[in-house]
């Protein structure tokens, strides 16, 4: 790991990690602000948590953390959100953290990504956030698409489950 991170901090020189941090700013303000109205991002303030829109003045950093507590009245998680994405071909992104945030989704756009990958990103989340409204079995039950369906979370964390050593002759339950 410290060779590739070293080989990339080379690779840019100081511009070039300037240039990369500034475009992941970017990115995740622009996300932010393209979602606010659907996915609140949430903010502690003195002690207590609100969900409400950011002035523009008050920029994300590299991450923001968003909300998605406005979908429970129709049943959906933030955990369903972030398994319906996978269904369109996205990498879920961090939920439930941090632990002070209810339905906390972490975004965190890469540096590299292009307009129109975060284009597709939003536009995506949009629609999640459509289905959650309308269709929401829809989201509470995906993945769809993908080989493996929504595991039993409990079961696959609890103690007998796990098998820390690989053994090729060990059933798999």
């Amino acid at each position: 790991m410290m060779v590739r991170a070293y080989a990339y901090i080379r690779t840019n020189g100081p511009d070039g990690l300037r240039a990369v941090s500034e475009n992941a700013i970017l990115n995740a303000n622009y996300i932010m602000r393209r979602l606010e109205e659907k996915y609140p991002r949430a903010v502690q303030v003195k002690g207590t948590l609100r969900e409400t829109p950011i002035p523009p003045e008050i920029p994300c950093q590299h991450e923001f953390v968003a909300s998605g507590t406005r979908f429970k009245p129709f049943g959906v998680k933030t955990l369903d959100i972030a398994k319906r994405l996978l269904d369109y071909g996205f990498f879920a992104p961090t939920v439930y953290f941090p632990l002070i945030v209810p339905e906390a989704l972490m975004i965190e756009p890469t540096e590299t990504e292009s307009k129109e990958s975060l284009d597709h990103f939003i536009e995506t989340m949009l629609l999640i956030a459509q289905e959650a409204e309308e269709t929401p079995d829809l989201v509470r039950n995906a993945p769809h698409t993908t080989p493996v369906s929504r595991l039993d979370e409990a079961r696959a964390a609890h103690p007998k489950t796990m098998n820390l050593r690989y053994r090729r002759d060990t059933p798999v339950p």
